[in-house]
C-alpha cells in the first residue's frame, strides 16, 4: 500500500474522524481541534478530493437570538428589570413613574415595555392616574413566566433546543429570536481513510508554498507537500469600486450645507482645554471635564499659549461668572476634542462680530461604551450663524429645513441644557427600528461666550448635530458600528444615499413637529 501524505492539520482532522461513528458536524470537528469551522473547509475539500472522507451539505432552519434576545439573556427581560426597581417609584403618575425608573438607569423604551407586561399580568394597576401594586401573587407569576422565557433563550444558545410551540410564538413576537436558514456541513471517514490510518500509511508532512534552492538541496522536498497553484482558474471579480455609502452621505451633507449658504471650516483633533471647554464658559470643575467623559493626551510637548487677549477675557469672565480662581495651566492641557464646537469657537474668535455662517463635519472622541447608538469616536456636524439679530426661532427653522433636506418628515423638540447655550433645545428624529434618537442639540450662545471670544456685539446660534445617527436613519442602518464595517459584502449592499435637496425642491413646511411622541 502506497503512503499518502497530508498536511499536519489534515492529519489531525483524520484522527478525529476515526473516533466518530457515522457523520459529524464540521462545527463539532472544529470545536475539538480548537479551530474555527471556516479554517477547516479547504482541508476538508482536499481530503475529499483524495477520497479520504465524504462531505454532505444540507440546509436546515435554526433559531437564532436577535440583538434584543442577547441583551435580555444577559440583563433580564424588561418586566424583570422593572419589577426589581418598581417599588422605589410606586405611588406616582405614569409619566412620573417612567421618569423615576429612568433615573435608576433603565432605558425609557425598556421601562415602557416592562410596565406594559406588569400591568397586563395584573401585577401593577392604575387607579386615578396613579400606579400601584394590584397583586403580589400576580407579580410572582409575571416574573416566573419571564424567567422561563430567559431559560429557553439560554437553552437555544447553549444546547440548540427548540422550545414548545406556544413559547416559540411568544419569543418570536417579542423579537427575541428569529428563524434563519443555515447550511450544515457534515463529514464522515471513507474506508480508505480507516485502512490508511490503521496500517500507518497516512502520514503528516509539512506544507511548502515556496520552493527554495536550499530546501531542494537538503532533500526536504521529498518529505513535504508542495502547494501547487492552478493558474488557469479565473480569480473572483469584485464589483466596480465606489465610495463607502457613509462617506457619500457626508459629502452630500457638505453640499447641502454649502447650498444653504454655509462655509466649511476645519480645526485640530488634539485640542487645548481652553478651546474645547474654557472659552465656552464651561467651569474647570465641570463633570464633563473628568476622565470618564474626556480623553486626555499624555505628552512631554509644551503647548504654545494663544493670544493674551483670549486668556485675559476667559480668566475675567470665569472669575466673574463662576466665582473661582481660573487656572491657565488647566486650560492649556491637551485633550482629544469632545465636540466640534471648539472649531466654531476658534472661528468666532478669528472673525469677531459680523454676519457669517460656517460649519464643520469632523470626528470627536468620548469614552463611551460601544453599542448600537453610541461610539467612542463619531462625527459631528457643528455649525453657527452669527449676526446682530439672530434668535432661537432661526435655530428651530434651520433644524426643520435641514431635516427636510435629508427627507426626514418628523422631528420632536424639547427644552435642553448645555453649559454654553441659553435657551437650548434637544431635537429628535425617529429611526424606524431604534425609535426616537437625539440628533439636534443646539441653542443660543451665552453672552459670556461671545464676550470671551471678542464678539459681544453679535449673537450666535450654534448646534452640534450627531451626523452618524442621521446617517443611520438615511441609510437604513440600525447599528452605528455598521457605518465603519469592514465587511465588503455588507458595504456593497448599501445603496448610495439620495438627499431630498438633490432630487427636488424641498421645504421645511413638509416637516411635522411632534408635540409629544409617547
Amino acid at each position: 500500500m502506497e503512503t499518502v501524505l497530508v498536511t499536519e492539520k489534515q492529519y489531525r482532522i483524520a484522527l478525529e474522524l476515526r473516533k466518530v461513528d457515522g457523520e459529524v458536524d464540521v462545527i463539532e470537528v472544529a470545536r475539538r481541534l480548537s479551530m474555527k469551522p471556516e479554517d477547516l473547509m479547504r482541508d476538508i475539500a482536499e481530503l475529499e478530493a483524495k477520497g479520504l472522507l465524504y462531505k454532505r451539505v444540507k440546509q436546515v432552519e435554526m433559531l437564532e437570538l436577535t440583538n434584543e434576545g442577547l441583551r435580555v439573556l444577559k440583563d433580564g427581560l424588561p418586566e424583570e428589570r422593572l419589577y426589581t426597581n418598581a417599588f422605589k417609584c410606586i405611588g406616582r403618575s405614569i409619566g412620573e413613574f417612567i421618569d423615576c425608573i429612568k433615573s435608576i438607569g433603565i432605558d425609557e423604551d425598556e421601562a415602557k415595555i416592562g410596565l406594559q407586561y406588569l400591568l397586563k399580568g395584573g401585577c401593577l394597576g392604575v387607579v386615578n392616574g396613579v400606579i400601584g401594586v394590584s397583586s403580589l401573587s400576580k407579580c410572582y407569576e409575571v416574573i416566573e413566566a419571564a424567567g422561563e422565557l430567559r431559560a429557553w433563550l439560554k437553552s437555544i444558545v447553549e444546547e440548540g433546543v427548540n422550545p414548545p410551540v406556544d413559547l416559540l410564538q411568544i419569543l418570536k413576537r417579542r423579537r427575541f429570536i428569529t428563524v434563519v436558514q443555515r447550511n450544515i456541513v457534515t463529514v464522515s471517514p471513507t474506508q480508505k481513510l480507516v485502512m490508511l490510518l490503521g496500517s500507518g500509511f497516512l502520514q503528516a508532512a509539512p506544507l511548502v508554498t515556496v520552493v527554495t534552492p536550499q530546501l531542494y538541496l537538503s532533500g526536504g522536498l521529498e518529505k513535504a507537500i508542495i502547494k501547487r497553484f492552478d493558474l488557469s482558474i479565473t480569480p473572483p471579480k469584485r464589483k466596480a469600486a465606489r465610495l463607502n455609502a457613509y462617506l457619500e452621505f457626508l459629502d452630500l451633507v457638505r453640499e447641502t450645507m454649502v447650498s444653504m449658504g454655509f462655509e466649511e471650516v476645519k480645526g485640530p483633533h488634539v485640542e487645548m482645554e481652553l478651546w474645547n471647554f474654557d472659552v465656552l464658559f464651561q467651569p474647570q470643575d465641570h463633570p464633563a471635564r473628568e476622565i470618564h467623559d474626556t480623553f486626555f493626551v499624555s505628552t512631554p510637548l509644551e503647548v504654545k499659549p494663544p493670544e493674551h487677549s483670549i486668556i485675559e477675557r476667559t480668566s475675567m469672565v470665569h472669575r466673574k461668572g463662576w466665582n473661582y480662581e481660573w487656572s491657565i495651566d488647566r486650560a492649556l492641557r491637551l485633550v482629544l476634542r469632545t465636540q466640534t464646537t471648539a472649531v466654531s469657537a476658534r472661528t468666532i474668535f478669528e472673525r469677531s462680530s459680523g454676519e457669517y455662517r460656517v460649519f464643520t463635519i469632523d470626528r470627536v472622541f468620548r469614552p463611551e461604551n460601544l453599542d448600537a447608538k453610541h461610539s467612542m469616536e463619531f462625527h459631528q456636524l457643528d455649525g453657527i450663524i452669527v449676526g446682530r439679530n439672530v434668535s432661537f426661532k432661526e435655530l428651530l427653522a434651520f433644524f426643520k429645513e435641514f431635516s427636510a433636506a435629508l427627507g426626514i418628515r418628523e422631528v420632536w423638540f424639547k427644552p435642553g441644557y448645555f453649559p454654553f447655550t441659553e435657551p437650548s433645545v434637544e431635537g429628535f428624529i425617529k429611526h424606524p427600528e431604534l425609535g426616537w434618537m437625539e440628533v439636534f442639540p443646539g441653542g443660543v450662545l451665552r453672552p459670556e461666550v461671545m464676550e470671551i471670544l471678542g464678539a459681544k456685539e453679535s449673537r450666535a446660534i450654534a448646534w452640534g448635530i450627531g451626523i452618524d445617527r442621521l446617517a443611520m436613519a438615511v441609510l437604513g442602518i440600525n447599528d452605528i458600528r455598521n457605518l465603519f464595517s469592514k465587511d465588503l459584502e455588507f458595504l456593497e449592499k448599501l445603496t448610495s444615499p439620495q438627499l431630498e435637496y438633490f432630487k427636488r425642491g424641498t421645504s421645511a413646511k413638509e416637516v411635522k413637529v411632534v408635540e409629544y411622541p409617547y
